[in-house]
């Protein structure tokens, strides 16, 4: 679990195919202080393991199915990453729920300078918008922000100067992709709306014995 808070930038050092991954190296300072192989880490938002790493950088395997559903394809070597390690028990929890798991990839569509903050307008995937609320909680690439309005297909963020200097947000422009992940909350509201099992009425509560 993370909370989409960027903890640095790092780049791509190298991306080798294999049989049934893309293998991805990421040179990097504070994210390998305590760095161990199976550690999760997001990486533009989607968690992925670490199976080597060294003083200087670590790598992971990227599936198939992985590379088709974010933005991965897009890496190439220099390209710049954010990253974040899954936040641990003891920590702060500075954002919000954030899996790892990206729900698709969106495009930037426009970029509105307003005082020190930037607005960005990103055009979503369909099945998405029902999880987009004024206020709601949104992962991009991997940063935790809040949505400022909802169109038909779009949200709009707002990047304070703290996130636009700490994450890669800033520097995207418009037609660039972007990894997102809808609020863990809204979907599992979803999910329990769209069980079959009873609703916890008075009714179904008596005739369970309560």
């Amino acid at each position: 679990m993370f909370t989409g808070i960027v903890e640095e930038v790092g780049h791509v050092t190298s991306l080798r195919a294999k049989p049934q991954a893309m293998e991805l190296t990421i040179a990097c300072a504070l994210i390998l202080e305590d760095i161990k192989r199976g550690d999760s880490i997001s990486i533009n938002g989607v968690c992925l393991t670490v199976s080597t790493y060294d003083q200087h950088s670590f790598t992971v395997d990227v599936i198939p199915e992985t590379v088709k559903s974010s933005t991965m394809s897009d890496l190439r070597t220099g390209a710049r990453v954010n990253l974040e390690r899954a936040m641990p028990a003891n920590g702060r929890f500075g954002g919000h729920f954030v899996s790892g798991h990206v729900d698709g990839v969106g495009v930037i569509r426009s970029v509105k300078k307003e005082s020190n903050a930037v607005t960005k307008t990103i055009e979503l995937e369909s099945s998405l918008m029902k999880y987009m609320m004024v206020k709601g909680s949104i992962s991009v690439d991997g940063t935790s922000l809040t949505v400022f309005s909802v169109g038909k297909d779009t949200v709009a963020i707002s990047l304070i100067p703290t996130t636009q200097e700490d994450s890669l947000l800033g520097e995207k422009g418009i037609g660039e992709r972007v990894n997102i992940e809808c609020d863990l909350l809204a979907k599992y509201t979803e999910r329990i709306q769209q069980s079959d099992k009873p609703e916890m009425s008075r009714s179904w509560l008596a005739e369970h014995g309560f």
